[in-house]
């Protein structure tokens, strides 16, 4: 019976991996058992230790009834869903525009996309809040959602990519037939960006969902609580409530992983097909 022998570069290498691996499951898997903890088992037991039992679920009912969780689902649901609708048609325009006509300012605009990425945004906040004050759009949720629509360079990229592998033949046939530049838009280039689309709400989706400072600074209402503020009503000064934070968080990283693992594929075809087509 022949024995594999593992040189000391080997060793390393699965020694790295099983860190890795440790590094990424420990956070999860202390969030799992505080979860199940009442208060008391969490200041006497060890923060590592299993619970007494896997169905004591007080905490996650607290946390919808005391902390508002389903009302921040709900308005993180909605920035998301208006957040995403308008970077979708902002984002294929101007991908569209920039990747099919050639014009003076082709350069400038893109180059201005492209500035945008390397002004650090806390030096803009306070401009940007007095805007949003003028508007009489602080303490709603079109504070966020103005905020979120703007179309980013990464997403213009990401678009331009399958725009510049679509064949301009396409565009030059419907235009004989006697299409509008809109109706060749929107009947042979939306289409055909699907798979670009679907990757930029996968990754929009996410970004927007973790996102706790900008619904914190500009929608301190209680009523306007989104998933990652709603964290912060579990914590006082000087104490917090463990417990329920982690079965909050449990609960807020649930819809995340059942994405992520559902459409996963669709985040890798689309930033591959977009570099390599």
């Amino acid at each position: 019976m022949n024995s594999k022998k593992y040189s000391g570069l080997d060793i390393i290498k699965y020694l790295s991996l099983l860190i890795g691996v440790f590094v990424v499951l420990f956070p999860p898997y202390v969030i799992i058992v505080n979860s199940f903890k009442s208060s008391d088992e969490f200041n006497t037991a060890s923060t590592m230790a299993l619970p007494d039992s896997f169905l004591n679920f007080d905490n996650f009912k607290i946390v919808f009834e005391r902390g508002g969780l389903l009302n921040g689902f709900a308005n993180t649901l909605i920035m998301i869903c208006v957040a995403l609708v308008f970077n979708i048609i902002f984002g294929t325009m101007v991908a569209y525009v920039l990747g099919r006509f050639t014009f003076k300012l082709k350069k400038a605009v893109f180059g201005a996309y492209l500035f945008a990425t390397v002004i650090p945004s806390i030096t803009t906040q306070v401009a940007t809040f007095g805007i949003i004050k003028q508007l009489g759009l602080y303490n709603t949720l079109g504070a966020p959602i103005i905020l979120y629509i703007g179309a980013d360079v990464i997403q213009i990229i990401l678009y331009l990519q399958f725009i510049r592998n679509i064949p301009v033949d396409l565009d030059e046939n419907a235009m004989a037939e006697g299409a509008s530049l809109f109706r060749i838009y929107r009947s042979i280039i939306f289409p055909l960006l699907t798979p670009a689309t679907a990757t930029l709400v996968i990754l929009k989706s996410i970004s927007i969902y973790n996102d706790m400072y900008t619904p914190y600074l500009y929608m301190p209402k209680q009523s306007l609580g989104v998933v990652t503020t709603v964290l912060m009503r579990f914590q006082g000064v000087n104490i917090a409530d463990w417990n329920l934070i982690s079965a909050a968080i449990l609960l807020i990283l649930l819809p995340t992983v059942v994405l992520y693992f559902v459409l996963q594929k669709y985040i890798f075809e689309g930033v591959t097909s977009g570099a390599v087509k």
